[in-house]
């Protein structure tokens, strides 16, 4: 089974997102007894829910208890489900705020799309998980990003019967966060290319030849320590809301930059190698000019 499990993982780790849950899907069926494990244990595209608020939420495994898929703003099961798992009633105000806090946050770096966040007790703290998924289809293209920040925290949230327990005096809590980005982004034939293709009868006119697409997921971890105001159940309960906000902000931004930096800078790297732009000869007159050009300036900088 171990050996099964550890297969089935490294095949989906090398599949882009949007292949992960129909591939899951059948991996599943086929190995029944390592279903729950791949579900633990590998990230999906997120799924979009609508509760009986009429309020769009994020659907995965963190909310999730047999068939039913908990809402973060009405705190009930879709389906109904009686005997659900919910967070004590101090972490369920803190879920609230930190909703309200990520639908802030949602808007001023995506403008638009859809976040949920979920808490739940653990023996030592509280955990949670932050998700903001946002898609687009231009026309001419689609594309779509989904975050998945799991995080844990070593300090809980005092009880309303226990505002002076030993966890309001903490003075600090550790978290650790593990953050997940799945990006796609496809471009398809355009209109008129395939119509042109179809009225020339070209061999393929019917496929999405010339269709391009790039996706993938990136992990990162990240451990901190940071202040709590244990002054009061309700200044407790702000800190928890600004450390978190913090690290997810500070871990998006790093996910960015390194998308953007590195991965998409080494993908038109790998294009250039394959087939250039302008033409070998062009490329070599740039090359001779630019070592002219360095010649010149180091000829003046002698003479100087």
């Amino acid at each position: 089974m171990d050996d099964a499990l550890t297969s089935a993982l490294d095949l989906v780790r090398r599949l882009p997102p949007s292949a992960v849950a129909h591939t899951l899907d059948r991996l599943a069926a086929a190995l029944p007894d390592c279903a729950d494990d791949l579900a633990a244990s590998v990230d999906v595209p997120l799924a979009v829910r609508t509760d009986t608020s009429h309020r769009d939420y994020l659907a995965c495994d963190y909310n999730r208890d047999g068939d039913s898929y908990r809402s973060p703003y009405t705190n009930e099961y879709d389906p109904p489900l009686a005997d659900g798992t919910t967070p004590s009633p101090p972490l369920r105000q803190l879920e609230l705020a930190m909703n309200d806090a990520f639908n802030v946050y949602r808007d001023l770096y995506y403008e638009g799309g859809v976040s949920s966040v979920y808490l739940w007790d653990t023996d030592e703290g509280f955990a949670g998980v932050v998700l903001i998924k946002k898609t687009s289809d231009a026309g001419s293209s689609t594309s779509s990003w989904d975050s998945v920040h799991v995080f844990e925290s070593s300090s809980s949230l005092p009880s309303t019967s226990s505002s002076s327990s030993s966890t309001a005096s903490r003075t600090s809590s550790h978290y650790k966060l593990t953050s997940t980005v799945m990006l796609h982004l496809e471009k398809p034939l355009r209109k008129e290319e395939k119509e042109q293709r179809e009225s020339a009868g070209a061999e393929g006119a019917r496929t999405e030849e010339g269709e391009v697409a790039l996706g993938g997921s990136m992990t990162r971890q990240h451990e901190l320590t940071c202040a709590l105001d244990p002054s009061s159940a309700t200044t407790l309960a702000q800190s928890h809301l600004a450390n978190v906000g913090r690290l997810v902000e500070d871990m998006e931004l790093k996910l960015r930059n390194l998308l953007g930096e590195v991965y998409f800078s080494k993908t038109k790297d790998v294009l250039g190698a394959l087939r250039s732009q302008g033409g070998l000869e062009q490329q070599n007159r740039q090359r001779a000019l630019q070592g002219e050009l360095v010649g010149l300036l180091k000829g003046r900088k002698v003479a100087a």
